[in-house]
């Protein structure tokens, strides 16, 4: 469900992918069944195609993956969580336009 540009991210790899990640990342938490996950999708997608080599783009499915939304209080989905050096910076959730959320990544950037 994952653009190419797009990082499929599990428990286990969370910390090494996103935790340790010399750029910026965009994490969006998301579920099969979840309609408003299902419309942020292509968004999600083409965000991460806009900003390739300066944002690094990755989605865990909380149903595979229960650890890290545990971890990070995720209670609704979709939710994307913007980390800068290790730390979450920002967070959106549920369905946003892209402006949206291109704003906050232009922030997370400057």
């Amino acid at each position: 469900m994952a653009g190419t540009a797009v990082l499929e991210v599990s428990d286990a790899s969370f910390d090494s992918e996103v935790l340790q990640s010399e750029q910026p990342v965009l994490v969006d938490f998301w579920a099969v069944w979840c309609g408003p996950c299902k419309m942020i999708g292509p968004i999600v997608d083409q965000v991460a195609e806009s900003y390739a080599g300066r944002l690094k783009v990755a989605k865990v499915n909380v149903d595979q993956n229960g650890a890290t939304p545990g971890r990070y209080g995720i209670r609704g989905i979709p939710a994307l969580l913007f980390f800068k050096g290790g730390k979450v910076a920002d967070q959106i959730v549920g369905y946003v336009p892209r402006e949206v959320i291109e704003e906050k990544v232009n922030r997370l950037l400057a």
